[in-house]
């Protein structure tokens, strides 16, 4: 730990000098105790300075403490490269990107290198003979660790030029020859020489582009046009990919994944508290000015079982993923439909209710991949997903059994009018007529406020009549509840 403590002191010191913006030699750089690493060292002393400190290795990322988060503390300890597999939205890219954390704030390379030689040990042909030539006189650049990633995403027209470099024929036209190693326009990957290169959707690379990775993956190095070249790289590579039957996308070459060091399944949140704790996190802010905005925890359920039970659901294809975004878009889009019928009503308290979840089917429609036996029935299959989310929150939060005095009143002739375009006060003046409702309302965490009021009644109502304990007639965006078999007017 003290090495580790007098490295921090030293890079300290350096982020102030560069900070400063004042320019360096080779010479002032050996004289500072700076000393040289290799990328995956780096990141397994700044990872084992994290776990020490309890801290997590990435940030952001929720539920997979348990799960994902030691499997990849045990890849950047061993240093390994890392292929993440698993479903859209499973956070794949976040974790990839979080990784550059895990390197030096600030790292020297040689002024005007290309691949961020290192000064100690220059690899490409401009970095070793301005070394040569002015040997501690040679001027060092400081690079902040942002510059060190470089990210790709796998399309089948990417090329090996594109990954790991071509003859630039400018160059070539300026003078130079042919064999001339100046010639060659380096590619992402040396690029990003000390540093991580990640390759998103990796499965939509071409097979015979996959074959360019296999030597900076195992000898680490590459080849470019035939080149008599050995270009040493240090890099830490990072893949991901969804599994390999999803679609007609493609496969990884076996050769390129026996070269991957560790190979992490990404998983869906496990429960539902999970799922809304990413929403709370991701969740673009509604600025509607000075409305308040005030979503109950029972409708963010809601929203949170809606996913939960489409990746259950036999309706639903399972191979492409049920991703968070649906539950992260579906709650905007209840607040923005709140939000738009406070504004339309004049109301300053924004409180998503039941019939806000009418809403979310152009939020949901492009999210879930409908199986081929009910293809046209989109509709149909979002419309049982919600109902029976709301049912299952609604037994879990309250239970019909409690409400028979509530039952009782809508049997002897009670009947409600709700809808998109009732105001509030209209729920608020019919709480008398509602037994039990003012212990629902305690129990449902809503208040006083006729808005939340409205989100109360809506929901118990919804809750009994999908329990078949009342009836609705619904007709555009107004619905009524009576009681079974009632057939009474308001």
């Amino acid at each position: 730990m003290r090495g580790l403590d007098e490295r921090r002191g030293v890079t300290a010191t350096l982020g102030r000098m560069t900070d400063r913006r004042e320019s360096w030699t080779l010479g002032q750089l050996r004289d500072s105790g700076w000393t040289s690493r290799p990328v995956k060292e780096e990141l397994r002393a700044n990872a084992v300075a994290r776990i020490g400190e309890g801290k997590p290795l990435v940030e952001g990322v929720l539920g997979y403490e348990d799960t994902v988060l030691p499997q990849l503390e045990n890849a950047v300890l061993a240093g390994h490269d890392v292929i993440f597999l698993g479903e859209r939205g499973q956070a794949k890219t976040r974790m990839i990107r979080a990784l550059v954390d895990l390197l030096d704030e600030w790292s020297p390379v040689v002024a005007g290198s290309e691949i961020n030689d290192d000064p100690y040990h220059p690899v490409s042909r401009h970095a070793r003979e301005l070394v040569e030539e002015k040997g501690d006189d040679t001027p060092i650049e400081w690079v902040h660790r942002s510059r060190r990633f470089g990210e790709k995403l796998a399309t089948p027209d990417t090329s090996i030029a594109d990954l790991i470099g071509e003859v630039d024929p400018i160059r070539v036209a300026e003078g130079r020859y042919l064999s001339d190693e100046l010639t060659i326009h380096y590619g992402l990957v040396p690029r990003t020489n000390r540093g991580i290169f990640a390759i998103n959707e990796l499965p939509d690379l071409a097979e015979r582009i996959q074959v360019g990775l296999l030597n900076v993956l195992e000898e680490r190095d590459v080849q470019i046009r035939g080149y008599k070249i050995r270009l040493p790289l240090d890099v830490m590579l990072v893949a991901s990919a969804n599994p390999e039957d999803y679609t007609n996308r493609g496969r990884i070459i076996t050769p390129l994944k026996d070269r991957f060091g560790a190979q992490i399944r990404t998983h869906y949140p496990l429960d539902v508290e999970t799922e809304m704790e990413v929403v709370r996190q991701e969740q673009r802010p509604l600025d509607v000015g000075d409305l308040r905005v005030d979503v109950p925890p029972f409708m963010g359920e809601v929203v949170a079982r809606i996913s939960h039970l489409a990746r259950q659901s036999p309706h639903v294809n399972q191979r492409s993923g049920v991703s968070v975004r649906l539950s992260i878009t579906n709650h905007e889009t209840l607040v923005a439909n709140a939000a738009r019928r406070a504004l339309r009503t004049g109301e300053r308290e924004v409180v998503p209710r039941v019939c806000d979840l009418d809403a979310l089917a152009s939020s949901t429609a492009g999210k879930l991949e409908i199986e081929s036996l009910d293809d046209g029935r989109d509709e149909q299959v979002v419309e049982r997903l919600v109902k029976l989310a709301v049912l299952e929150v609604f037994k879990e939060r309250l239970g019909a059994d409690r409400f028979g005095e509530l039952v009782t009143a809508f049997h002897e002739g009670l009947t409600v009018d709700v809808g998109d375009d009732v105001p509030s006060e209209r729920y608020a003046e019919r709480i008398a007529d509602l037994p039990g409702m003012r212990e629902a309302l305690s129990d449902l965490g809503v208040g006083e406020t006729p808005a939340g009021i409205a989100a109360a009644v809506e929901f118990v109502l919804e809750g009994l009549h999908l329990s078949k304990r009342l009836n609705k007639d619904a007709l555009g965006a107004r619905a009524t509840y009576r009681g079974r078999g009632f057939a009474g007017t308001t």
